[in-house]
């Protein structure tokens, strides 16, 4: 119930202060728009159009629904994040449809998925990490090397464009990400590895950097996930995931002084001891993928998992807010502690959360309840502000400066974990 409280606090903050808009700023009491979905609208309320479904938030669902059917506005013209707008938008619409089987989700994940297909227009088919919404043209990130695109990214539509063909009947978007696959299959991978940039011109690697948090993550969550959705068929997914796991032990997962296992970064060969918030999704991948290992290694697998995510709880634990830091490192005295203030800052992230939570659907272990429920105390304590939740920018300080952001992921998966 407590997390239902705090949805609906979160919600309702944000239709009073930024309906429409796509994240509340809950200390001004505005909205924010930013530049990453290229001027669509509403990323917090198709983000949370599920949770507010399986929270049995009903009148709140229906004003979301409301503003999907009347307000929200395809015909845009600005450059979007093609990994953001379907993460967010398309998953979250898709969701939305499945639940409830109505039509106007389906119609506008479809719409808004023929607006991403230009993206895929390159010599090898691995799709530019930049679109503009409207006129179909599509470059890379500035910041980005090389003009590559980027694993986590191009990784991280596979689950949602299956789903886009299935319900148009239109192979295209199936054929988009079936190609990427053939991409990644084809081409060398460094001691087994995935590193995080790819040309999309020549079809190589960029540069050996290695990286289970940003950049790389969600790419390895589906590869098992997609195995997962396809009925356990797609034997290609699951090999590729197995493979890839296996160069992660290998090469990337360490023990600290301390006795912590963590997975450090690979940059062409040369480990760097720092391991992201982002990277805490993996103590729960690995435990989804250790329910269907095999016999001698599922036991293992079960295992690391509970190691890895024992870290990202310690992260937690070692800090005076009792929230994990952005990133935290293992080369000094202080483990599994950011030592850079630009890596101290807490936004409302669910990676960690999110392993409890399989980590106690798979072992029911009560410690898992407990370091969730430590979570809730913690969020309630410095993170709810007057008018919503922020996130705070030092989680070593128990006064927090908040940053002003409500993220629609708090709302979409943070709180979710719970439920």
């Amino acid at each position: 119930m407590k997390i239902k409280e705090m949805m609906k606090f979160a919600w309702d903050n944000y239709k009073q202060y930024a309906f429409g808009k796509n994240e509340l700023r809950p200390l001004t009491k505005n909205g924010h728009i930013g530049n990453m979905f290229g001027g669509l609208r509403g990323a917090t309320v198709v983000d949370a159009l599920d949770t507010l479904y399986i929270m049995e938030l009903e009148e709140e669902f229906q004003e979301a629904k409301k503003w999907v059917e009347k307000s929200f506005d395809l015909n845009v013209n600005g450059e979007a994040s093609l990994f953001e707008v379907n993460i967010r938008y398309i998953g979250g619409l898709l969701a939305a449809y499945y639940l409830t089987g109505e039509e106007v989700f389906r119609s506008k994940a479809l719409e808004l998925g023929e607006k991403l297909l230009p993206a895929f227009n390159t010599p090898t088919g691995i799709p530019r990490g930049v679109i503009n919404l409207g006129s179909g043209m599509s470059w890379s990130w500035g910041w980005a090397s090389a003009g590559s695109s980027i694993l986590a990214e191009f990784g991280t539509l596979h689950l949602e464009f299956l789903h886009l063909t299935e319900l148009s009947g239109n192979p295209v978007f199936a054929e988009k990400v079936m190609n990427i696959r053939k991409v990644l299959n084809r081409v060398e991978k460094p001691q087994g590895l995935y590193p995080n940039f790819l040309s999309p011109v020549t079809g190589n690697w960029v540069q050996h950097h290695v990286s289970i948090g940003g950049l790389g993550d969600s790419f390895y969550e589906y590869l098992i996930k997609s195995w997962l959705m396809s009925d356990k068929k797609d034997s290609e997914a699951k090999k590729m995931y197995d493979d890839a796991l296996e160069a992660i032990e290998k090469h990337l997962v360490r023990r600290s002084a301390g006795g912590l296992t963590y997975i450090a970064e690979w940059r062409g060969g040369i480990l760097d001891h720092k391991m992201g918030h982002l990277a805490c999704f993996s103590g729960g991948m690995i435990a989804l993928g250790a329910e269907h290992a095999s016999e001698e290694r599922k036991q293992h697998y079960m295992d690391l998992a509970a190691e890895i995510t024992n870290t990202c709880h310690e992260s937690y634990a070692r800090s005076d807010t009792k929230l994990g830091p952005e990133a935290f490192r293992f080369d000094t005295g202080t483990e599994a502690m950011a030592t850079r203030l630009s890596e101290r800052y807490y936004i409302l992230r669910p990676e960690v959360v999110e392993s409890y939570m399989y980590m106690w659907r798979l072992t029911h272990d009560l410690k898992y309840r407990q370091w969730g429920w430590e979570v809730v105390k913690a969020l309630e304590k410095h993170c709810r502000v007057e008018a919503g939740f922020s996130g705070i920018r030092d989680v070593y300080t128990t006064v927090p400066t908040h940053d002003n952001m409500q993220q629609s992921f708090f709302l979409a998966e943070t709180l979710k974990s719970w439920h």
